[in-house]
């Protein structure tokens, strides 16, 4: 869903010092000369909070130009947060009539990005006041109550009108692609590479009728390279912004005192109920989720949080957020209430939130409400590996893959089994090493017996 765009209003009035050398009293300036009063409105356009955590925002791309006509709820900008891609809309009528921040750059939530003049006329006006904008960027900036009309403005500057652009291509900086979400979904359903692409929209941004495009020329025959045109090798490359939010939950995951306990479950009885469910639209990933939400009904402290040091919270619900990697980052979307879901509904939500997360679609409470992390590594063939634990959760619990096992059985013989590790990085001020042992066994005994796992 587009977010909104901030704006602020500045009507441009004569000052009442004015007024009164002419006569007028300041409050009747428009009834006895009503040429004394512009009916004009800049508005500046903020760069809005699109998240409980963000702090700055980065412009994808402006779905806009300069001098372009907006109407309430057209796109204007797409805006990348620290987990997602938003189309940005604007709530008033007007021009675009000045771009502060360009398309790659980054502005602290807040800040003024754009101007939006009422009418045609005022565009000069307004690039004019974009003009003061970037001349006092590196001065600390003014009180926003400050009226702009306390400032002379200086003359009108013209305004500018460029040639249309070519098509660009979809990278910037050899580092991401720029498109629509429309057209990201799209290219996945159509299984078209956005990276073969170039954009039509404004700065090279691929939208739907690219992809469309692209879907319906003939496939050219050329042999795919052995590396990545994209990766600039050789080169320093900043963080994107969720680059940016991951590093730093990394380093804000080391002030907690944490803790790992490993265990191995047999999985062959999980196993077969996949083979058995699949066609159904079940995901193993839904199963272990599953398995775990039970586990922790019986085990709350598990399902807890400590976020001031000085005391912890047991948790009402058990959301269950599981680690995906995605173009240019890591997200956890999260299944809500796992326990009381059954598995189909689980699973179709899984795959929507997949879904959404690839595209860059997920609002924030599909990805910050989880009480229990999932990090699973196992269709990699990874058998063993330890998780990072997410700040403001209790634990999290890494998977490895299911492999074929010799082992001892009861009767003292030699057999194969399918087994499965796992480690738990849990935060030892709240929870212990006696905890995560009984949580495992009774996560152990569902999958090992998993006839619940359907009702």
């Amino acid at each position: 869903m587009a977010g909104l765009l901030h704006l602020q209003s500045t009507a441009l009035l004569p000052p009442a010092s004015l007024l009164r050398r002419r006569g007028v009293a300041p409050g009747q300036g428009g009834r006895r000369r009503r040429a004394c009063r512009v009916e004009a409105k800049i508005r500046e356009i903020f760069m809005p909070a699109l998240s409980s955590t963000m702090t700055e925002g980065k412009i994808v791309s402006w779905t806009a130009a300069e001098g372009d006509r907006l109407a309430k709820g057209d796109p204007v900008v797409v805006v990348e947060s620290d987990k997602a891609d938003m189309d940005v809309e604007t709530f008033h009528d007007g021009f675009l009539a000045a771009v502060l921040v360009p398309a790659g750059e980054s502005a602290p939530v807040g800040s003024a990005i754009a101007l939006l003049a009422e009418s045609e006329e005022e565009i000069p006006t307004a690039q004019s006041q974009a003009a003061s904008f970037s001349s006092s960027s590196s001065a600390p900036p003014p009180p926003q109550e400050t009226a702009a009309h306390e400032a002379t403005p200086p003359p009108p500057a013209p305004v500018a009108v460029s040639a249309p652009s070519p098509p660009l291509p979809a990278t910037q900086g050899g580092a991401r692609v720029v498109a629509s979400p429309y057209a990201k979904k799209l290219a996945k359903d159509l299984k078209v590479d956005l990276f073969a692409i170039a954009g039509s929209g404004p700065g090279g941004r691929i939208v739907a009728k690219d992809v469309e495009a692209a879907a319906t020329a003939p496939k050219k025959t050329t042999p795919v390279p052995a590396a990545r045109p994209d990766v600039p090798l050789g080169s320093t490359v900043p963080f994107t912004t969720m680059q940016g939010a991951v590093s730093k939950n990394m380093v804000e995951s080391l002030a907690v005192p944490t803790f790992r306990v490993g265990y191995t479950f047999t999985t062959d009885a999980l196993d077969a109920l996949y083979k058995k469910i699949k066609v159904k639209g079940v995901t193993m990933t839904a199963l272990l989720a599953k398995a775990t939400a039970m586990a922790l009904v019986q085990h709350p402290v598990v399902n807890s949080s400590c976020r001031d040091g000085k005391s912890f919270t047991y948790n009402s619900s058990i959301n269950i957020a599981v680690a995906v990697a995605i173009d240019g980052g890591l997200i956890t979307p999260v299944l809500p209430d796992a326990d009381k879901v059954d598995i189909y509904s689980l699973s179709r939500k899984w795959k929507e939130l997949v879904d959404k997360a690839r595209a860059k679609q997920l609002q924030p409470h599909e990805y910050n409400s989880g009480t229990f992390t999932i990090s699973n590594l196992g269709m990699f063939e990874v058998d063993r590996f330890d998780a990072i634990l997410p700040p403001g959760t209790g634990a999290i619990m890494a998977v490895g893959a299911s492999q074929p096992t010799v082992v001892g059985t009861k009767d003292g013989r030699i057999g194969i089994k399918n087994q499965m590790q796992v480690n738990v990085t849990a935060d030892h001020r709240i929870i212990y090493g006696a905890d995560l042992a009984a949580f495992l066994q009774t996560l152990s005994k569902i999958i090992e017996d998993p006839k619940d796992l359907t009702f």
